[in-house]
């Protein structure tokens, strides 16, 4: 049987933490060494990419990338995990909004916007996570944080019923909080709300399509099949220029040496600290590199 290395796309059960998907996955596969990119709430179902073995090196740079949400929001109430899973805390009578009004607020939400953390998610203050904060009934004041909403579209809404839902597919940047947005988004139309379900349709480039059930993944290792279904690691990093080099090369990348090119046109125009994929002859890829100039730097490397 194949030695198991790369990225595994699991489609994440709900009533699950991401925790517990890791601690299953281990035990069906028998492997110590597995890691995953981006938490997803027990509640949350979808994408949830887990790297195997040598693969586990480069989880931080797999979460750069933009994540897409399919989020239903439902507004007239709110509760203190701004989802629909905790205590309301307020609620309204009644609730009147028109697709002009929404489509308008919607609108002012795409691009660069800041987030107040909510008070149950795992930033730390002072060295304790929110969470246990909340949970203890503290509430303390939480630096605002910059995220990014690629595309916001509205999908469909539900205005007729007593409390209006709104579904949004949401493509944004590492860090956003959906919840948060579908809470300032009911208090930018004037209502309180909450986020009532939420699944993760998009994460380090993969697919829904492309995910396993944890069942079918305890079937196909049982029937050595399971490498056939892995990513490798650079598939899901094509944000990263590519740089070929030879084998000499790739060899002293590889023992950390730092390496200066010579004539080569692709390291020309990157920046100081741009980070690239190195591949040594025959497409194999061996790490990651900073490129300045036409020095490469070894950052990031498979051990040979």
């Amino acid at each position: 049987m194949h030695k198991l290395d790369g990225i595994l796309p699991v489609l994440k059960p709900a009533g699950w933490t991401s925790h517990d998907v890791v601690a299953k996955v281990r035990g069906i596969l028998r492997l110590k060494r597995i890691g995953h990119a981006g938490t997803l709430d027990p509640a949350v179902t979808g994408v949830l990419p887990l790297a195997l073995d040598r693969s586990t090196r480069f989880i931080e740079y797999l979460q750069e990338m933009p994540k897409e949400y399919v989020a239903e929001m439902t507004i007239g109430y709110a509760t203190d995990t701004e989802d629909a899973t905790g205590q309301v805390m307020e609620r309204v009578e009644s609730v009147q909004l028109d697709m002009e009004m929404i489509e308008r607020t919607l609108e002012r939400f795409i691009g660069e916007i800041e987030q107040i953390p909510p008070m149950y998610s795992a930033v730390k203050v002072d060295g304790k996570r929110l969470y246990e904060l909340a949970r203890q009934g503290q509430e303390v004041e939480r630096k605002a944080r910059k995220v990014r909403i690629h595309q916001l579209v509205l999908e469909e809404a539900k205005l007729e019923e007593p409390y209006p839902k709104l579904r949004l597919r949401v493509l944004c940047s590492k860090g956003t909080y959906i919840r948060t947005l579908c809470k300032d988004i009911g208090e930018a139309l004037g209502y309180p709300a909450v986020m009532s379900e939420l699944v993760r349709t998009m994460s380090c480039g993969i697919t829904w399509s492309q995910c396993l059930t944890l069942e079918q993944i305890a079937e196909l290792h049982a029937q050595g099949k399971l490498n056939e279904y892995l990513l490798a690691a650079d598939e899901a990093l094509t944000y990263m220029p590519a740089v070929h080099v030879d084998e000499q090369v790739a060899v002293r990348l590889l023992q950390g040496q730092r390496v200066k090119q010579q004539g080569q046109a692709a390291l020309k125009g990157f920046g100081a600290q741009q980070l690239v994929r190195i591949y040594a002859p025959e497409g194999r890829f061996i790490g990651i590199c900073q490129a300045a100039g036409k020095l490469l730097i070894p950052h990031k490397m498979f051990q040979s």
